[in-house]
């Protein structure tokens, strides 16, 4: 992933830039926040790419969301701080963003998931219409992408995020992230982003400045900053984190900026068993705007564990950690885990086929589809009027 190191220092494939030390990817996991990433192995971000597991503080919160039970989140940056925030009762934020590139889909949603959970337990919420890196990455005009907003942000709230404790705002309107932005400029080097990223265009280099910003416009003082923020995301958007932490540590001096803490969730996989979900892949993704039968016809010829023949998975049993159904199950679908483990023992025994498992299956899908469009539809005008305004902090 690291190419065009020119000139730049190397010392048992690191980089040494102005702004920090970055690992070379040559042999190790590749991270590709625009791309897509395949990690086979997720213990080995721990030692390549200083993540450190959740474990312990897990223990130590006072719910435990199921992506936090089932190790779904798997890994962290420097959450302890937001555990002490919310064992004190002391003020933190839970930021992230959504690029109105598409309809919301389920990898979409476990971003939300957790955001949701995160401001139940005290936190407030900034969330990130990213429609300057849907122009970057994706080509996606504004008023386009304004129409996409209001769809996805319609999404979240009908996932519980709670608006009157969020901030939610459109990168391309919010005037003190592009000045963070700009002001970053002067602290990051094209090689460092190089070492970071690889060779990208230079509207996403410029986006992931932007990004920063809006990690680190909690922090200021017009939101009552300085003070922890987590941001979750998926293994693959660690590069952004990274750049950031390092950013505030540069600027720190100046606005006394705490390095941005960080949850990372594991990539929920492509129906189709290859990667992970993406918005490329319209066949390979349940989205939250498909239909009951539009869902049930992809959940049907999903990627399973199962053996050649029914006669055969009878006499040896399924394979759960080879199958997408599985995994929608444990990610989404199923809450309780005595019914999870219920599911896995008739799979390994051969007591429950595929078509029998993938019936059930789309049972939940579809009651979880009714009811999340029902309340979509109640929370619509909302969604219009907080994409369509303008920020008010």
């Amino acid at each position: 992933m690291i190419q065009n190191l020119r000139g730049q220092p190397h010392v048992n494939n690191l980089v040494h830039t102005a702004t920090g030390v970055y690992r070379i990817a040559r042999d190790s996991v590749k991270l590709d926040p625009w791309g897509t990433t395949d990690i086979a192995d997720y213990s080995r971000l721990f030692k390549e790419f200083g993540i450190e597991p959740i474990d312990e503080l897990v223990n130590r919160l006072p719910e435990k969301h199921r992506y936090f039970r089932r190790k779904i989140i798997f890994g962290h940056r420097d959450f302890q701080r937001i555990v002490e925030a919310i064992e004190k009762k002391e003020p933190y934020a839970v930021m992230s963003g959504l690029k109105p590139s598409n309809v919301y889909h389920f990898g979409n949603k476990m971003t939300a998931d957790e955001i949701v959970f995160l401001q139940k337990l005290g936190g407030e919420a900034f969330v990130c219409i990213a429609d300057l890196e849907a122009y970057a990455d994706n080509g996606i005009p504004l008023h386009e992408s304004e129409k996409i907003a209001i769809d996805n942000v319609a999404d979240m709230l009908a996932l519980g995020l709670d608006p009157k404790r969020a901030y939610i705002y459109r990168q391309s309107r919010e005037q003190r992230v592009m000045n963070l932005a700009f002001i970053f400029s002067r602290g990051v080097t094209k090689a460092t982003l190089e070492a970071i990223y690889g060779e990208r265009p230079i509207g996403l280099y410029m986006s992931a400045l932007v990004q920063a910003g809006d990690i680190l416009l909690p922090q200021l003082e017009d939101f009552d900053g300085p003070k922890p923020v987590v941001v979750p995301v998926g293994a693959d958007q660690d590069p952004h984190i990274r750049l950031t932490r390092d950013l505030a540590r540069k600027f720190s001096k100046d606005y006394g900026f705490i390095p941005p803490s960080a949850t990372y969730h594991k990539i929920i996989r492509s129906l189709t068993g290859s990667k992970k979900m993406s918005k490329r892949e319209p066949w390979g993704m349940l989205t939250t705007n498909d239909t009951p039968d539009e869902a049930a016809a992809k959940f049907m010829d999903a990627f399973t564990g199962g053996r050649e023949t029914a006669k055969l998975q009878k006499e040896l049993g399924g394979e759960p950690e080879k199958c997408v159904v599985y995994e929608y199950y444990v990610y989404h679908l199923v809450e309780d885990d005595d019914k999870l483990r219920e599911i896995y023992s008739k799979c390994i025994s051969g007591e429950m086929l595929c078509g029998e498992c993938k019936a059930m299956g789309v049972e939940y899908l579809t009651k979880f589809l009714e009811d999340h469009q029902r309340k979509k539809r109640a929370l619509w005008d909302k969604a219009i009027e907080i994409v369509t305004s303008s920020p008010r902090r």
